[in-house]
């Protein structure tokens, strides 16, 4: 079992979010992550500031495991077209 520990600027982000239902979601979401890296949707990031992420419908939620989970940004994934890349 791992400690979760949210950062200043993610609980923030979080709050911004004006969808209750899927501020839910995210906060269940983290609440899985105790028992990572058996959590379901993360995946490690290669070449990035942070060392994994977590997707959560549109969202994703940036974090560093190492001996706790740290949550430190949550980030919304707007629509992708031919125009993204």
């Amino acid at each position: 079992m791992k400690a979760i520990e949210w950062k200043p600027k993610a609980t923030k982000q979080l709050k911004k979010i004006g969808d209750r239902s899927i501020q839910k979601r995210i906060i269940n979401a983290v609440a899985e992550l105790k028992t990572f890296p058996e959590t379901a949707n993360t995946k490690t990031l290669t070449n990035h500031k942070y060392n994994h992420r977590l997707r959560v419908g549109n969202w994703r939620v940036l974090f560093n495991a190492e001996d706790y989970v740290e949550i430190v940004t949550i980030e919304e994934v707007k629509k992708r077209d031919e125009r993204t890349y």
